[in-house]
This record gives structure tokens, C-alpha cells and sequence, in this order.
């Protein structure tokens, strides 16, 4: 027998309960296209994959490249989906896959790899959700071996009382499949060609074993509605997962991750934060409550927030303090730095021990270009200061409250960029009668 495995990954349905023009498989889940959390999972388990898609999925066949993908032209069903995903093989052992299982886990997929040996012609996925509804039931018989799958709505009222359900995935050899997938037919009530219906054929041939796993890991996804609770699932298993590594989530179920995120010990999250894609947090740091992060790195010991927006292409070095309405985008900023209110840097580079006082921007899009502020070590920007980039301000520099800075600023200066203030005496009381008079005469 050969050792080769490939995972067919059925992902050709568009998921009209969906309402979406994007393919099923392209729902996030995560922050990621929920096929992407299968393909991870399968890549540690077999040795090729193969993903049937439909007609017009160029979106789909792109993002799952390098991985070969074959077009069902015509959807006809799970059974004609897989007959085309193992069309092309000739050797080894198939396990068939679905686009909308994404939250299998590794461990039961090599449950399900070990199942199928010389003994079991097929091996399949089961579990018992704590609703079957309208899953399809897999019958056993007395001796609690697989003999068919029934369909929901094939199904007598006796086999409806049935609590193991199919969970979709199998496992057999190529040639088996092969041989298998010819003889079904599309005499069902969907008038299609199912899957499911070689599990009687391998039942005559040999035992079929059924591997059960939960229905947390294993629920299919066919809904907005079921989207949602596989997020809740998803979110529940990556909040454990930071916990297990050390992470402290001060309130856990309001905590948003991804995929993606990585947590080093002793990191401390707020209630509140959303932690979107490419998100790395250094060992010590404290995100605090009402955060939004996503495509940045902050290192070790800084503090973010509370109600800071970190937005892709930022570095946050070492003891760095991002506070209150603060947003930095594309930024590195310094070992030290402090951005601590209502600021925006975008494009820029502070140095080391800088300060940049509250109400500061950096203006860095003219309308078609971006263009980059330059901040060294241990400057202190005053509050409501406009640095209007390209612009450069030296190490040691100040620039005054209020400025608008448009010129570089030398190491050590101190900037003025506003204009003079004037006084006029009595003119701010005669104006305020002024207006009263005009407020009573309405």
C-alpha cells in the first residue's frame, strides 16, 4: 500500500444560506478565509492537498495556492465533488474534506488517518451535536459497526431518533473511492450524487469504522447564524490557548483574537480589546481596555490604551506608552517614547525617550502621496502641534504648543510655528453683549 496521502477539500458550494456573492469558503472565521483553518490543520497530516472549487472562484483558487484546485463545472453534489477531487490520483489514501468543517482539529484528523487500515475499508467522521437536526445519521448495527448513511430528508421517522450524525469527513483508498464513486447514483430526494452513499458499498466489502469527535470541532457552517457560534467556539479555544501559555485576559469573553496572534507570557489584556490579523505582543506588555490592534508589534514592557488604535506597520519598542485616543499607523516608535492623548502619527519615526504632547498629527498624505515625519531621541512635541510632512525634527528638539511645523527643526531647537498672539482690551466683554443683544431680539 502506498504512503501517499492527499486531502480532497470539497469547497465548490457559494453557501446560499449565506446571502454573500463570496464562496462559502471565503467566509472569515478568525480573521482568516475559514478554508485557510482546514488547510493548516490538513498540511500537518498529509502529503498533498487537492481543493475542488466551482465555477468563477478565482478569489478561492488564489488564495489556496500552491495547492492544486479542480473546477466542478457542474454541482451535482458531494459525491460527483469528490469523484472529480480524486480523479486525478492513483495511488494511496484519500481523506475528503469539507471547506465548511474548519475547525477540525489535528488530533482527530490522525485519528481518522489511523482508523482506515487493511481491516476497515472506510473510516468516517461522527459525532453527537445536542440538536442532530437535520445532520444525516449514521446507522450501525448490533455490533456497533457503520453499515449506511441516511440523508435527514431520506430518513424514516425511526431513524430521525438516531443521535450519531455524519460529520461529512472520510477516509478510504484511492481505489477504493475511485471504484466506489462510479456506482452511486442520484436516486435521493435532491435528485444528486452523495457522498454518503459509499459508506453502504464499503459496508459490504469490510467493516466501515466510525471515529466521533465533538460537535464544537466538527459542526458544519451553512449560516450567518452558524458562523457566529463557530466564531464563539474559535475565540473560546484561542482564549484558552493564550491562558495555557501564560497570557492574562482580565475578562476573557469580551477579548478578541485572531488566528494569528501571537502572546508572550506575563502579557496582560484589558476588557474590550480587538486583536485583528498579524498582531505580536512581546513578553510584559499591557493592552488596555477599548483597544483596537491589528498588523503591529509592540514589544516588551510597553503599554497601549486605554482606546489606542494601533493600525498596520507599527512598532512599538520597549516601555513605549500609547495612550488615550491615540492612532498610529505605519510608526515606529522609539524605546521609551510616550504618545499619551489624542494623537495621530502616520508614517513616522520616533526616536528614543521622546515625548509627543496631546493633540499632535503628523500631516502625511497630500492627496496622492505619503509622506514621512522624522522625530528623533529626546524630543518633546508640544500639545496641538501639525508637523507637516516630509519634515524632520533633530534629537533634543522642541517644538512649541500649538505649532505648525513645516521646516526641519535642528538638534536642540525650539520650533515656534505659530503666529503671534494679540491682545485687545475690552474688545472680548463689548463683543459678548453684543451677541446677547442679538440672542434676545431672536
Amino acid at each position: 500500500m502506498s504512503s501517499i496521502t492527499t486531502a480532497i477539500i470539497l469547497a465548490a458550494g457559494m453557501g446560499s444560506r449565506m446571502k454573500s456573492r463570496y464562496p462559502k469558503a471565503m467566509q472569515r472565521l478568525g480573521n482568516r478565509p475559514m478554508i485557510g483553518h482546514l488547510l493548516e490543520t490538513a498540511q500537518h497530516s498529509v502529503d498533498q492537498i487537492i481543493v475542488v472549487v466551482g465555477p468563477g472562484m478565482e478569489e478561492l483558487t488564489h488564495y489556496v495556492q500552491p495547492h492544486q484546485t479542480i473546477i466542478q463545472a457542474e454541482r451535482l453534489g458531494t459525491g460527483h465533488a469528490a469523484k472529480i477531487g480524486v480523479s486525478s490520483l492513483t495511488e494511496g489514501k484519500a481523506v475528503i474534506l469539507y471547506a465548511d468543517n474548519p475547525l477540525l482539529t489535528e488530533d482527530t484528523m490522525q485519528r481518522l488517518l489511523e482508523a482506515h487500515t487493511h481491516d476497515n475499508k472506510l473510516s468516517l467522521l461522527g459525532m453527537r451535536p445536542h440538536n442532530p437536526g437535520y445532520y444525516g445519521r449514521i446507522i450501525v448495527d448490533q455490533k456497533g459497526m457503520v453499515e449506511r448513511i441516511v440523508e435527514y430528508k431520506d430518513a424514516t421517522e425511526a431513524e430521525k431518533q438516531t443521535t450519531l450524525c455524519n460529520a461529512g469527513m472520510m477516509c478510504a483508498d484511492v481505489s477504493d473511492l475511485k471504484r466506489w464513486l462510479a456506482e452511486i447514483t442520484p436516486n435521493n430526494a435532491q435528485n444528486e450524487y452523495y457522498l454518503t452513499d459509499i459508506v453502504a458499498l464499503a459496508a459490504r466489502e469490510g467493516h466501515v469504522t466510525c471515529v466521533e469527535g465533538g460537535e464544537e470541532e466538527l459542526a458544519g457552517i451553512n449560516s450567518r447564524a452558524e458562523l457566529a457560534q463557530a466564531e464563539a467556539r474559535l475565540q473560546d479555544r484561542l482564549r484558552f490557548r493564550a491562558m495555557e501559555q501564560g497570557v492574562t485576559l482580565i475578562d476573557p469573553a469580551s477579548t478578541f483574537l485572531s488566528i494569528d496572534t501571537k502572546l508572550a507570557p506575563d502579557v496582560i489584556i484589558e476588557p474590550h480589546v480587538f486583536i485583528g490579523p498579524g498582531v505580536t505582543l512581546e513578553e510584559g506588555c499591557l493592552i488596555r481596555a477599548f483597544s483596537h490592534l491589528e498588523g503591529c508589534h509592540v514589544k516588551a514592557n510597553a503599554v497601549i490604551g486605554p482606546y489606542a488604535r494601533l493600525r498596520p506597520g507599527t512598532l512599538c519598542h520597549e516601555e513605549t506608552h500609547v495612550g488615550n485616543f491615540v492612532e498610529l499607523k505605519n510608526t515606529t516608535l522609539g524605546a521609551g517614547s510616550k504618545v499619551n492623548h489624542l494623537s495621530y502619527l502616520g508614517d513616522s519615526e520616533v526616536g528614543t525617550h521622546s515625548n509627543i504632547g496631546a493633540g499632535s498629527i503628523s500631516c502625511n498624505y497630500d492627496g496622492v502621496f505619503k509622506h514621512k515625519t522624522m522625530i528623533g531621541d529626546d524630543c518633546f512635541i508640544g500639545s496641538n502641534s501639525v508637523m507637516v510632512a516630509p519634515v524632520k525634527i533633530e534629537d533634543e528638539a522642541m517644538t512649541a504648543a500649538g505649532s505648525i511645523i513645516t521646516h526641519d527643526v535642528p538638534a536642540g531647537a525650539l520650533a515656534f510655528g505659530r503666529a503671534r498672539q494679540a491682545n485687545k482690551l475690552e474688545q472680548g466683554r463689548a463683543l459678548q453683549a453684543a451677541l446677547r443683544k442679538k440672542k434676545e431680539r431672536g
